[in-house]
């Protein structure tokens, strides 16, 4: 069976050569006639794994060793919970959230449990078409959260504000997509499984001295210093998911890095955005200046042939291009691994639907 297209939401497509590599590691991990699967993560053969991953983000991001990297279980939605747990104080504790979508709403609704939480600015109202600007973030917060890209309805955030406080970032969806200058931000965290690795792991990047000060009693599990202290081993964790993850960093790494896989997102982009704008069946949920460039998310302006189209590009190996359960329509996800030629095949599709 042919290699399918696949434009999925996450877990997401991930480059070959880490299918491959994990497959072998699977059956036996660097000749050591044991299985990724079966050895110890505190053995010799994972140790090293553990290290390099960590490393390869801070090289990747062009962090210092004023960061430390973990890698936790949990997804995205445990870091909802731990980033106040660890950065909200205990005594009138305030944060600031830009509301962009189901997942920063999600995110707001965790940290309530924990202090206060001041939305400044939301487009909920708009069916989360757009991203918020013009707010201000003022004095007095414990941190700001926002949530870079949001996967549903396809929209991206192009700049960051300047804020007063420890800025905070849910980068899940395009982590590793595009330069930024990563120094900006205090805490970044992001799910695995949408571009960087499979499901399973979750990757948190963080500012060491913006910890240790909200005078809260933390439970273990959820206090990044005891995490940063274990060297992501306080408890075991999810080996595989690990060592794939490295994999898809080194892959990365080799392949030119943020630079390079920036400039492949954008033509892949700009392919598929262009079939959109140019033909009259197609139309985007979102503002134009605010598209992502890793979740495409549109629809069809004559719903008569959503049977057509739905037939046309399963038959021509697509995979994963429905849109999330709660948008409706088609979602297209080009995470760094996508090749342009699957893209193609889609456009392709799209333009013999006139």
């Amino acid at each position: 069976m042919s290699k399918k297209h696949n434009f999925s939401a996450g877990p997401c497509i991930l480059p070959q050569e880490v299918f491959e590599k994990s497959a072998q590691a699977i059956l036996d991990f660097n000749g050591i006639g044991l299985s990724i699967l079966e050895i110890s993560h505190r053995s010799k053969d994972f140790v090293p794994v553990m290290e390099e991953a960590r490393a390869i983000v801070k090289r990747l991001l062009k962090l210092g060793d004023d960061y430390e990297v973990i890698y936790l279980g949990g997804g995205a939605s445990l870091q909802f919970l731990m980033v106040p747990f660890n950065l909200m104080k205990a005594e009138n504790g305030t944060a600031a959230y830009l509301d962009t979508g189901t997942w920063a709403a999600n995110a707001i609704e965790e940290a309530k449990y924990l202090g206060q939480v001041d939305v400044v600015a939301s487009s909920k109202d708009e069916n989360y078409s757009f991203i918020p600007k013009n707010y201000t973030v003022g004095e007095g917060y414990d941190y700001f959260h926002c949530t870079s890209n949001n996967t549903i309805y396809g929209t991206q955030m192009k700049t960051f504000p300047d804020v007063p406080t420890s800025l905070v970032c849910d980068m899940s969806s395009d982590i590793f997509s595009r330069v930024l200058d990563f120094s900006k931000f205090d805490l970044i965290y992001a799910g695995a499984q949408k571009n960087m690795g499979p499901a399973g792991v979750t990757m948190v990047c963080v500012k060491k001295d913006i910890l240790g000060k909200t005078g809260r009693n933390i439970p273990s599990y959820l206090d990044y210093s005891l995490h940063i202290k274990k060297e992501s081993m306080f408890n075991t964790p999810p080996v595989f998911p690990v060592y794939a993850t490295l994999l898809t960093l080194q892959n990365l790494e080799n392949n030119g890095g943020i630079e390079a896989a920036e400039i492949r997102n954008g033509a892949k982009a700009k392919l598929l955005y262009g079939e959109i704008d140019r033909n009259p069946m197609f139309e985007t949920f979102c503002k134009e200046e605010d598209r992502s460039v890793m979740n495409v998310s549109f629809k069809l302006t004559d719903e008569s042939r959503k049977e057509e189209f739905d037939n046309a590009w399963k038959a021509a190996g697509i995979n994963g291009l429905n849109g999330h359960r709660s948008l409706g329509g088609y979602r297209a996800s080009l995470y760094n691994a996508l090749p342009i030629e699957s893209v193609q095949v889609l456009v392709d599709v799209m333009k013999s639907i006139i």
